[in-house]
């Protein structure tokens, strides 16, 4: 009689091994069973096929389960937080926001552009300068005895000689040959003395050090740092795109925030955060890094905060930076104020699928996209091991360049923009006014004043494109006119005329081409009979500012400064 098999014992002989056959049914091995018995043993085999089939297929179900959950972890980030799609068929298109503003020089510059001068003076403002003669004089009256004090006419001189010291590319050389009859220009030697030079060097302070605050590491500088960075956003609208990334002012003296960069040239040196425009390189706006406060844990996320303030009052844009800020976070913040973001992101970021972070075994010049509605994540091989991973939410499309290494465009975009802040460091180290001070504020000072002459650069340029336009170095004539133009007035109104024959010239000629107006009593060494008066036996000293003749106090007229220049 034919054996019926329960439901466990059926699925013990599905879980033995593929390889053993199914045992034979005990009609089989009983071979003395009565024929009649035949169709009960039919009706048991039946039952035993239709189990191994719904058993079969329930298997299969299971496998192909498996598999599509392993694709989908695939996409999965590691926290489960976002699932990345290999497709962008649920990809929204990208619509940028309209800026609302006009790219180049606000209004407010351009109605006061009329001359090379006249666009630098608009950083280097009367406040600011003011500022820095109160405090020098203040310093100077303590630390020196025979201290005198400057006004703002010798200051704009003083910063015009370190101008045109780097016009000179003479930021190595040092001021005792600058200023040598030999080696030297007579520019300097026809603005101010060398003795001079040196004691508005060593005077110069940018605040009241007996009132300083003390928790404040950057208030040695800040006031005037407030002061110019205010005027960097109010005189240029960047264009659509723009580069966040670290500048670093190079400086090896005592300064509590000082930072180690080894990837910058100078390595040692203090960091701004920079925002530029990319078209341009134009500075837009300027954070001095000075590190945690003390006693603070570190900062985290502190990426996403710097480009958050970098970017603050914009819309429309798209911002470019590396993976020292690129985050998924930042991405989604920048999406709420309606900016756009490329850059490039680091492996170890939590939202990086694991389909992504692969590179072995891979093609080179292969590309693998991911996709969420906003985002689109984009890996590279470039050589073989090496990944580069890019995030953006402007590109929403896997779209490949048609070269020979098959670039996604989203790294073509980056690579164009990514330079604004490099630039900018590139084009105000050639010519710069940076001298060796062991006073971090004195540095700073000097990349003020750098920055400030590439800025107005940059707006005098869009003011007047035409100027110098047939010249390949006219940045460079844009700067030595600059220079020349701060240090004249000063020039013109020396007391004394200088020994060199030469530099005594150039002042004689300068006095003679200023505009035609009554004569201004100039101070000399020497003592002489005054050349127009009747009473030869009086000796003066004063000689005219025009003609250089010697005139008493009767043949001369008082004017104001403004009007003897």
């Amino acid at each position: 009689m034919a054996r019926n098999y329960s439901t466990q014992e059926v699925v013990d002989i599905l879980m033995q091994s593929d390889s053993e056959d199914l045992p034979s049914s005990p009609a089989e091995e009983d071979s003395s069973s009565p024929a009649d018995d035949s169709g009960d043993d039919s009706e048991d085999s039946s039952v035993h096929s239709d189990q191994l089939e719904s058993s079969s297929k329930s298997s299969s179900g299971d496998e192909s389960e498996g598999e599509t959950h392993d694709e989908a972890a695939g996409w999965t980030t590691k926290n489960g937080k976002i699932v990345w799609s290999p497709t962008n068929a649920e990809t929204l298109r990208y619509f940028p926001a309209a800026t609302g503003l006009t790219p180049g020089p606000t209004h407010y510059a351009a109605a006061r552009i009329i001359d090379p001068i006249s666009s630098f003076m608009l950083f280097l403002t009367d406040e600011i300068v003011q500022h820095i003669v109160a405090m020098t004089n203040l310093h100077g009256r303590r630390t020196m005895k025979a201290w005198r004090d400057l006004d703002a006419d010798e200051l704009r001189a003083y910063v015009g000689l370190i101008v045109l010291a780097g016009v000179y590319r003479s930021k190595h050389e040092s001021t005792e040959s600058l200023w040598s009859e030999k080696s030297g220009r007579s520019i300097f030697r026809a603005t101010m003395s060398h003795k001079r030079f040196r004691y508005i060097s060593r005077a110069m302070r940018f605040d009241n050090k007996l009132s300083r605050r003390h928790d404040d590491k950057f208030a040695a500088f800040r006031q005037v740092w407030d002061l110019w960075t205010s005027r960097l956003i109010m005189l240029f609208n960047p264009d659509q795109d723009l580069t966040v990334d670290e500048q670093l002012v190079p400086f090896k003296g005592r300064c509590g925030f000082r930072q180690y960069m080894p990837k910058k040239p100078a390595k040692y040196g203090i960091k701004i955060w920079a925002a530029c425009d990319t078209k341009t390189s134009y500075a837009w706006r300027l954070q001095v890094y000075t590190g945690k406060a003390a006693g603070a844990p570190p900062e985290v996320n502190q990426g996403m905060r710097v480009v958050l303030q970098m970017t603050e009052g914009l819309q429309g844009h798209v911002i470019t930076c590396d993976n020292f800020f690129t985050s998924y976070a930042l991405a989604e913040e920048l999406l709420k104020r309606k900016l756009a973001l490329v850059g490039t992101i680091r492996q170890y970021k939590p939202e990086i699928p694991p389909a992504l972070r692969q590179a072995r075994g891979r093609e080179i010049y292969s590309s693998i996209f991911a996709f969420t509605k906003k985002h689109t994540l984009v890996s590279y091989i470039p050589r073989r091991g090496k990944n580069v991973l890019l995030l953006s939410t402007k590109h929403r499309s896997p779209d490949v360049t048609d070269g020979d290494k098959r670039k996604p465009v989203i790294i073509e975009e980056y690579n164009r923009c990514k330079g604004g802040v490099d630039n900018l460091d590139k084009v105000v180290g050639t010519y710069t006014c940076r001298r060796r001070t062991r006073r971090w504020p004195m540095a700073l000072f000097h990349n003020m004043i750098d920055v400030s002459l590439y800025n107005a650069y940059v707006l005098w340029i869009s003011v007047d494109p035409s100027w110098q336009q047939q010249k390949s170095h006219r940045r460079r004539l844009y700067i030595e006119e600059v220079g020349e133009s701060l240090v004249k007035p000063h020039m013109i109104k020396r007391v004394r005329l200088p020994r060199s024959s030469a530099a005594a010239e150039m002042v004689t000629a300068e006095r003679d081409a200023t505009a035609a107006g009554p004569s201004v009593p100039i101070q000399s060494r020497d003592r002489k009979q005054c050349e127009l008066c009747c009473n030869r036996r009086r000796r003066i000293g004063n000689i005219c500012s025009k003609c250089g003749r010697f005139i008493c106090r009767d043949h001369s007229q008082l004017i104001c400064g403004l009007c003897s220049t």
